[in-house]
């Protein structure tokens, strides 16, 4: 479970405003990747979190419901929130590893102000110039990059849902853009469409 320990740790360490990034959709074959950018509160530091704060956890851990809960929580009670995208024509362009740390370096770039430090799921950005950490499977290790990695997602099937009703057949509320067995028929027979990733083997 997600933990402040590592927040903590770096606040007793003299850091000031902490980020946590993290992106959603690295692996799917339609739309772009989302990347969101969370400083929760200081107070959270310093005093007791709030209740729900205990279920924020890697994204992939939370169920559906519970996560928009909660990504409608930190929206609310986070002390910044920024989300950056990159296109499936900047994922093709780039591959995916370098958009996704695009789409980071922009959801930080739309924090109401820079952080002290940045941690970031997996591995270093180059591209920004903060004070950062790389943290390996860092959003079921840190608070901060869980919650980015749930506002992440929840925006991003959000964004699946609207494409759905757009590009009918490819059932893209459902699969999100991943190559599910349905997905890949409906690649198969109606052939991609102008947001698929060109880049990726699309069955």
């Amino acid at each position: 479970m997600a933990s402040l320990r590592l927040e903590k740790r770096l606040v007793r360490g003299g850091a000031g405003t902490i980020a946590g990034t993290d992106e959603a959709g690295r692996g799917s074959l339609f739309g772009p990747v989302v990347a969101a950018a969370v400083v929760l509160p200081a107070a959270w530091l310093f005093g007791r979190p709030p209740a729900w704060a205990s279920e924020i956890d890697d994204s992939k851990r939370v169920p559906p419901a519970r996560r928009a809960r909660l990504a409608a929580a930190l929206l609310r009670e986070a002390s910044g929130v920024g989300l950056g995208l990159a296109s499936a024509t900047e994922i093709d362009e780039l591959n995916i590893y370098r958009a996704a740390h695009l789409a980071m370096v922009r959801a930080v770039e739309n924090l109401p102000d820079p952080p002290d430090i940045l941690l970031v799921d997996g591995f270093p950005i180059k591209e920004v110039h903060y004070r950062q950490m790389g943290v390996p499977r860092g959003d079921r290790i840190s608070r901060s990059i869980a919650a980015a990695s749930i506002v992440a997602k929840v925006f991003r099937d959000g964004l699946m849902r609207t494409f759905d009703a757009l590009y009918e057949g490819y059932g893209l509320a459902r699969n999100k853009g991943y190559g599910t067995e349905e997905h890949l028929r409906a690649l198969r027979e109606r052939g991609p469409t102008g947001l698929h990733r060109t880049s990726f083997k699309l069955g």
